[in-house]
């Protein structure tokens, strides 16, 4: 683990003046007998909430300063952190908004939200066409790239390039090794993370700890050769399948849709890195880009929704001239499903499983599998567009990829909230996936080919709530808010194709700020419209997370826990009043619906969720069975541990520094760490330290509990490496992440979005 001796010579802050260190030196640390408030100015959680082992309860804190109107102290300045006096600087301002989505993105970000890089710039003038042209991070590969071909081999038995003398790539490995790549990492004790972990390298040659790896064999004649170790224990040899009787043998496809060694490497892949699942293969997605994969069973169910919605059309759409239609007419010309959803895993949901929300950018398998060592019971992917999936589109299927640790089962309260009798919690898994699109045809057929192609997924996620404007236009996102009865179709068609796996969907409090329309959307995804209910049951959602704000007000005001408050009361009435508001004779089986026992949904709430007591304290007086906590997990990924605990963690820098380096090795586990994996580990590192800088140390601060959107003004940290990682200052990240990953290449580049780099693009 990295501490301060690790840091280089040019990475340290310069010393500081011994005034400073002497006011540094006396600060006082919150006193044991503290603990914080909650926003009625009454004992916060801790007061009564036992420990770990259940036999001792948190102490009870004692107000020294009067109240506002809010439970928080009287002179308590609204957006900022109380810090115990250091400096008078004012906080710096940050805004979440602009750096959501509104002004440009990277590739990732531009292509998944519907970024149009051709829009007009300053001036007047075009700006260049691409996906990547706004927002760059520079060119980060080897001055003489390394051919394939020698990439894995030995020295003197490389395998035959398939370019033969018309190839433009290096052939000589020693010379590849002195002057095609720069000098080997020595951070991280010079070893290379990937081959700790899994015995093997998947970057070969072309890693930047190689060294450790690498060996160079004397053979009798005097020849050196250089090899690769290889780690992983003997492979059993598979058994040879039986040949096909000459009358049962099939036409195989054509080679060209698989390509040249395609599956041999897509098998590599696997075999490399063993820990990862749900991972699609290069042929699938050419089957899916060529549109050759079979849909007739989702196109069956697609067109009985087209029919559906023609109904329902007519219906709303009736002139006033024509005869009443009611739901006898509506009723005539009903035609049934072409088949009924296939039962479904059942789900669970309760105050031990703290959610990680699907944060664009930054909610990678890396982080991921950190926060889920940290205490997370559920995750998701990063948002993924429906049509991308269906297109074979592979940055978006490697969002479906999952770590072995998000495929284990959550924890679980049997006694907490009604269960289905043959839940089955060994079956249960923390990985979900979370999809986006304006068409139910869309999200249908992508549910479909998850279910097919993603076994190792928990549940399905359909997103109603980004606020992104080019997703909002497209008629995605949090468009769907004010969209009900397309919104209840993509529903229905996803419940029906995806197997086993859960429908969920993640909503906002409505479009406008001033209209919110939460409590009709869940109505619709809890029974189903007026006109369906009847007839067709429940749409099939399995669970619903409510995000605390419109799509109008992004991030600018705190999320409102009193209206999801309603909603989930709401919910509870709905749960309770189900026998009666359903036409029990057409109800569907209820073996076919993912929801809870006696057809109860699971209600999730999710915003500004930045401490265990802000966490309680919705479970208690919300009334949601957990909390999904986005940016509060970015800052200060151990709030799991916290909530776990129950009880603040005032983790140290060494701590902190300790938690970016596995981010680091799991990052290069993940993505490679040859020089194009260590330039992907970096940028998403620097992205993670664009929200890690906010968090305030617990021991600096004068007030408790700590608020998301506060921001400190300049303050001097309990040691140098402390005040380094509360620089908001780009140049300053970057010294961090040449701790662990080296000098950065010469042609890496990385524009922050605006002061503080914070953004976050989740429903």
């Amino acid at each position: 683990m990295a501490t301060e001796a690790d840091i280089p010579m040019d990475c340290q802050l310069p010393e500081a003046d011994s005034h400073s260190e002497e006011r540094a030196a006396k600060r006082i640390k919150i006193d044991d007998a503290a603990a914080p408030q909650n926003q009625n100015g009454e004992a916060g959680q801790d007061a009564t909430r036992p420990s770990q082992n259940g036999n001792e309860t948190q102490p009870t804190p004692e107000a020294s300063k009067p109240s506002d109107a809010n439970g928080g102290p009287a002179d308590r300045v609204k957006g900022m952190a109380p810090i115990k006096k250091e400096q008078d600087e004012p906080p710096p301002t940050v805004d979440d908004d602009a750096a959501e989505g509104r002004g440009t993105t990277g590739r990732d970000q531009s292509q998944r939200d519907g970024e149009d890089s051709r829009s007009q710039g300053k001036k007047g003038k075009k700006k260049a066409k691409g996906q990547n042209t706004d927002r760059s991070f520079g060119r980060f590969d080897d001055a003489i790239p390394l051919c394939s071909s020698r990439a894995y081999s030995p020295e003197f038995s490389p395998k035959e390039c398939r370019y033969g003398d018309s190839c433009k790539m290096c052939h000589d490995l020693r010379k590849y090794l002195s002057e095609g790549r720069r000098e080997d990492v020595e951070a991280l004790g010079g070893k290379c993370p990937a081959f700790e972990a899994y015995g093997y390298c998947a970057s070969g040659w072309k890693c930047r700890f190689v060294k450790s790896h690498m060996q160079e064999i004397e053979h009798a004649d005097g020849r050196k050769e250089l090899v690769l170790s290889d780690n992983r224990p003997p492979k059993a040899e598979p058994k040879e399948a039986p040949k096909p009787k000459e009358d049962e043998s099939a036409e195989p496809e054509a080679s060209e849709e698989k390509g040249p060694n395609t599956e041999e490497r897509a098998k590599s892949e696997d075999e490399l890195r063993p820990d990862i699942y749900n991972v699609v293969t290069m042929g699938q997605k050419i089957q899916l880009n060529r549109k050759r994969l079979d849909f007739t069973k989702a196109d069956q169910y697609i067109q009985w929704l087209n029919h559906e919605g023609g109904i329902s059309q007519d219906f709303h759409h009736r002139r006033k001239d024509q005869p009443a239609m009611g739901l006898e007419d509506l009723r005539a010309r009903f035609v049934d499903p072409p088949f009924k959803p296939s039962e479904k895993r059942r789900l669970y949901f309760g105050p031990e499983t703290p959610t990680l929300a699907p944060l664009t950018t930054q909610g990678n398998l890396p982080f991921r599998r950190l926060c889920v060592e940290l205490g997370c019971q559920a995750t998701y992917s990063e948002m993924a567009l429906g049509m991308p999936l269906l297109q074979g589109s592979k940055p978006d299927w490697t969002l479906m990829r999952a770590h072995k640790s998000e495929i284990t089962p959550p924890k679980m309260n049997p006694g907490a909230i009604p269960l289905f009798d043959d839940y089955d919690n060994s079956r249960d898994l923390k990985f979900g996936a979370q999809i986006s699109g304006s068409a139910h045809w869309v999200v249908t057929k992508a549910a479909d080919v998850l279910n097919r192609y993603c076994p190792h997924l928990r549940l399905i996620d359909l997103n109603c709530g980004c606020p992104i404007d080019k997703v909002f236009k497209g008629g995605a996102g949090s468009a769907l808010l004010e969209a009900s009865g397309k919104l209840e179709r993509m529903i229905r068609g996803m419940n029906a194709v995806s197997g086993e796996i859960p429908i969920t969907a993640k909503i906002r409090t409505g479009v406008r700020k001033d209209r919110p329309t939460a409590t009709q959307i869940i109505g619709k995804l809890a029974f189903g419209a007026r006109e369906h209910r009847e007839r067709l049951g429940a749409p099939g959602c399995a669970a619903l997370t409510l995000h605390g704000r419109s799509r109008e007000q992004r991030y600018t005001k705190t999320a409102d826990w009193g209206y999801i408050g309603e909603c989930a009361a709401l919910i509870k009435t709905y749960n309770e009043e189900k026998a009666k508001v359903t036409d029990t004779i057409a109800e569907p089986d209820e073996s076919t619906l993912p929801n809870a026992k006696d057809g109860r949904m699971y209600f999730l709430g999710n915003g500004d969720c930045f401490s265990h007591v802000d966490y309680y304290e919705h479970i208690d007086n919300a009334r949601v069975d957990t909390v999904m906590i986005g940016r509060g997990a970015l800052i200060k990924p151990w709030i799991f541990e916290e909530i776990e605990k129950g009880q603040y963690l005032d983790k140290s820098s060494t701590e902190r520094l300790g938690y970016i380096e596995k981010f680091v090795k799991y990052g290069l586990e993940a993505w490679g760490s040859d020089e194009l994996g260590i330039g992907y580990t970096r940028r998403f590192l620097l992205e993670y330290l664009s929200f890690a800088h906010r968090y305030v140390p617990i021991g600096l601060l004068e007030h408790l509990p700590p608020r998301l959107n506060d921001r400190p003004p300049a303050y001097k940290g309990r040691d140098e490496m402390e005040t380094l990682m509360a620089s908001d200052n780009y140049k300053d990240w970057i010294k961090i992440s040449e701790m662990f990953l080296g000098p950065v290449h010469p042609g890496f580049q990385f524009q922050p979005k605006h002061k503080s780099n914070a953004y976050e693009a989740e429903g």
